[in-house]
C-alpha cells in the first residue's frame, strides 16, 4: 500500500478478502533464488511466507543455492564449470554443494523459528520440514561432457509432502536430490520448483528473484504472458541474465502442464508477494493458460458487479439510473469485461430489428482501467453481436462522452435519426446528443 493511514489499511483489507477466501486451502510452490538468501529482504520474505501459512495456504518452499555453491567452491580452490546453465559437479564439487545447501537449510529453519514479541511472526509456531522429497537421476554424458553428480528430477514424493501439509507444516525443498542407489545429485532449483508444482497439482508457482522484471523493447513491464508467448521470448534469447531465462523457462513449463498460474516477482519490491496475491493487478509477470481478462455476455450473477460499476456514473448524471430489478430483467442485453472475477466494463445492446439498428447504452469502464483500450474492445464485441442479429447500424445517446464515441467512428445525427419507437421515449429535458455508426 502506498499509504499506511488507518482508512487506507481498512480499504485494502476489505478488498483483499476475496483473495484470502480464494487462496485458503490452496497449494502454492514458492521459489526463492539463491541471491535472495544472502540479501537484506530475506527476513521480510519469511514474514510474508509466514502470513500465507497463517491464512491456510499450503506452502512448498524451494530455495536456490547457486551463488552460495560458487562461493564455497571458490574458497576451496575449485573452479566452477557450467554447460547449458548446469554446473558440472564432480566429487569435490559435490562436497561444496552439500555444505552450501546444508547451511542454507539451517538458516531458513532458524528464520522460520522466529517468534519474538512485537515481531510479525510472534506466536506463529511454524514447522519447516525438509527431507528426501526430491528423487533425482544423473544427467549423464551430453555432447561429450560428463555431468557426474549433476542430476535431474526424476520425481517428487507427493504423498509425503501432502502428509506434511495435512499436519500444517511448510515443506522445504532444496536443490539436491537423492537417487534410489543412495547417491546425491546437484539439481536445478527452478526444475525442482516447476516439477513439484506440476506433481502436486499446485494452484500457483511463484518464482522470486533479484531484479526479476520482464519488459518489452520499450522497458514496459510484461504483465501477462501465455506459455506460447513466453516460449517465443525464450527462443529469441532476449535475456542477458541467465537467471531470468531459467525462471521464465520454469514458469512456462509449469503453466503448460496443468499449473493454473505461474508468477515471476522482483523480490526487491517490498511486499511483492503480498501485492501479487492480494491485489487485483499484482506487481509481477503472470504466465498462464487461463484468460485473466475476458469480454463476454453478462450473466445474472454479474448484476451486482455491474451495479457497483455504474452507480457512480448514475450519481453524476453520465448514465440513466437503472434499478437492480431492471438489470436482472435485461441482463441478456449486457456484455462485460471481467478481470479476475471483477466487472471492470459493461455495455448494453437494445436492438430495433424492424429498423435494422440497435441502441448502444450503459457504456461504462472502471476508472482504474480507462487508460487502455477496454472500451474499444467491448464496443467491438457489441458490434459483432449486432451484426449477428442482422443490424446495420448502432446509435447512442450521450451527454458527456461525445468525443469518445466520435473517436470510435460514430457521427453526430439528429433525434429524427432514431427509430420511431425510440424517438417517442427521447428525454428532451436531458437533451442527449445522438450519434450513429454504420456497421
Amino acid at each position: 500500500m502506498s499509504s499506511t493511514t488507518p482508512d487506507n489499511q481498512v480499504h485494502w483489507f476489505r478488498h483483499s478478502s476475496p483473495y484470502i477466501n480464494a487462496h485458503r486451502g490452496r497449494t502454492f510452490v514458492v521459489m526463492l533464488a539463491g541471491e535472495l538468501l544472502d540479501g537484506p529482504r530475506l527476513a521480510t520474505l519469511i514474514h510474508d511466507l509466514a502470513l500465507l501459512n497463517s491464512l491456510g495456504i499450503k506452502l512448498v518452499l524451494v530455495h536456490g543455492a547457486r551463488p552460495q555453491i560458487s562461493a564455497r567452491l571458490k574458497d576451496a580452490g575449485i573452479e566452477s564449470t557450467f554447460e547449458q546453465h548446469m554446473r558440472i559437479t564432480d566429487a569435490p564439487a559435490l562436497d561444496g554443494v552439500m555444505a552450501a545447501v546444508g547451511a542454507l537449510r539451517l538458516k531458513l529453519e532458524g528464520l522460520f523459528s522466529m517468534g519474538l514479541a512485537n515481531s510479525p511472526m510472534h506466536n506463529a509456531s511454524i514447522r519447516l520440514v525438509s527431507g528426501n522429497f526430491v528423487v533425482a537421476k544423473p544427467v549423464g554424458v551430453r555432447n561429450g561432457f560428463d555431468y557426474q553428480h549433476t542430476g535431474e528430477v526424476r520425481r517428487i514424493d507427493v504423498d509425503a509432502i501432502r502428509q506434511q501439509h495435512n499436519a500444517g507444516n511448510v515443506v522445504l525443498l532444496s536443490p539436491v536430490g537423492c537417487s534410489p542407489t543412495g547417491e546425491l545429485f546437484n539439481v536445478n532449483a527452478e526444475e525442482v520448483a516447476s516439477t513439484a508444482a506440476i506433481a502436486l497439482g499446485a494452484d500457483k508457482l511463484i518464482l522470486m528473484g533479484n531484479e526479476l522484471r520482464l519488459t518489452d523493447g520499450s522497458d514496459n513491464q510484461l504483465r501477462e504472458l501465455s506459455p506460447q508467448e513466453a516460449g517465443k521470448l525464450l527462443a529469441a534469447d532476449l535475456f542477458q541474465d541467465s537467471n531470468i531465462d531459467r525462471q521464465l523457462t520454469a514458469a512456462c513449463h509449469a503453466a503448460s502442464n496443468g499449473v493454473g498460474r505461474a508468477h515471476l516477482l522482483d523480490a526487491n519490491l517490498d511486499g511483492a508477494l503480498i501485492k501479487e496475491l492480494f491485489t487485483r493487478d499484482g506487481c509481477g509477470t503472470l504466465v498462464t493458460r487461463e484468460t485473466y481478462e475476458t469480454v463476454r455476455g453478462a450473466r445474472i450473477e454479474d448484476v451486482g458487479g455491474i451495479l457497483e460499476l455504474i452507480e457512480p456514473l448514475e450519481a453524476d448524471g453520465t448514465l440513466v439510473r437503472r434499478s437492480r430489478e431492471l438489470l436482472e430483467t435485461e441482463i441478456q442485453r449486457f456484455a462485460i469485461t471481467e478481470r479476475d472475477g471483477m466487472v471492470i466494463a459493461c455495455a448494453a445492446l437494445y436492438p430495433f430489428p424492424d429498423d435494422k439498428t440497435g441502441e448502444l447504452a450503459c457504456v461504462a469502464v472502471h476508472p482504474s482501467y480507462r487508460k487502455g483500450e477496454r472500451g474499444a474492445q467491448l464496443l467491438g464485441y457489441v458490434e459483432r453481436r449486432a451484426r449477428e442479429q442482422g443490424l446495420n447500424s448502432l446509435f447512442v445517446l450521450t451527454t458527456l462522452t461525445a468525443h469518445w464515441f466520435q473517436q470510435q467512428g460514430f457521427e453526430a445525427a439528429g433525434v429524427d435519426a432514431l427509430p420511431g419507437a425510440r424517438q417517442s421515449l427521447y428525454n428532451w429535458q436531458r437533451n442527449s446528443k445522438v450519434f450513429v455508426k454504420p456497421l
